[in-house]
């Protein structure tokens, strides 16, 4: 399955969603930067509140889109310690790799919550919606400080997962919606037409436009 954008992608999920429209215990949770825009439309077409959740991937040394892990909202790292001991890293080599990743994810959670009051997910469903999933680490991430800030249920939301991330992100979340589960998996970009970065902007901006609308 091929999306044309995020913003198709967001109104396919938000179908596989109808049963939480209007929910008032319901609140959609973008990952972002990229899945902020599909969760707008998710948010939007189910009539709930949109927020955020921040986690970062922790990445290999050299090799920083290979994720070895992830950091949850908290700063705290999340390692996939067989993996990392399978491409002979050290904790030494991580040691900056994590100081760094903690620094920007302080730096988004500050800019995209502009002074709003810290998420409380306490007694909700939390939605929980990204672009895709390639290893699943910052998903998972998302999934325990989704657990940590109280969420009663967790659902989680994706357009794509291989199947190996999928099954991962079952054991941990309640319930889990993905639109396609390819056999062949390159990457979460070849399966979008359109698939350009998000810019911090673009997120704040949805987050207004969620809060006012």
């Amino acid at each position: 399955m091929i999306f044309k954008n995020r913003s198709e992608a967001g109104k396919k999920l938000a179908e596989k969603l109808k049963k939480y429209k209007g929910n008032k215990n319901a609140i959609v949770i973008g990952l972002p930067r990229g899945g902020v825009v599909i969760a707008f439309e998710v948010a939007r077409e189910l009539n709930l509140e949109l927020d955020i959740i921040v986690t970062r991937k922790v990445g290999a040394p050299m090799q920083p889109e290979l994720a070895v892990g992830a950091l949850t909202q908290d700063g705290e790292p999340i390692l996939d310690r067989d993996f990392i001991e399978k491409l002979g890293i050290h904790d030494k080599d991580l040691e900056p790799i994590i100081q760094a990743e903690q620094d920007e994810l302080q730096r988004r959670l500050e800019l995209y919550r502009g002074g709003k009051e810290s998420l409380d997910l306490n007694g909700k469903v939390a939605i929980i919606v990204d672009d895709g999933v390639a290893t699943g680490a910052t998903m998972r991430a998302a999934i325990k400080s989704a657990r940590k800030l109280g969420a009663e249920k967790i659902v989680v939301a994706i357009p794509v997962s291989p199947k190996d991330a999928l099954e991962k992100i079952k054991s941990e979340a309640d319930v889990v919606i993905c639109l396609d589960i390819p056999d062949v998996f390159f990457g979460v970009g070849g399966f979008y037409q359109e698939f350009a970065q998000t810019e911090d902007e673009q997120v704040i901006s949805l987050l207004k436009n969620a809060a006012n609308s």
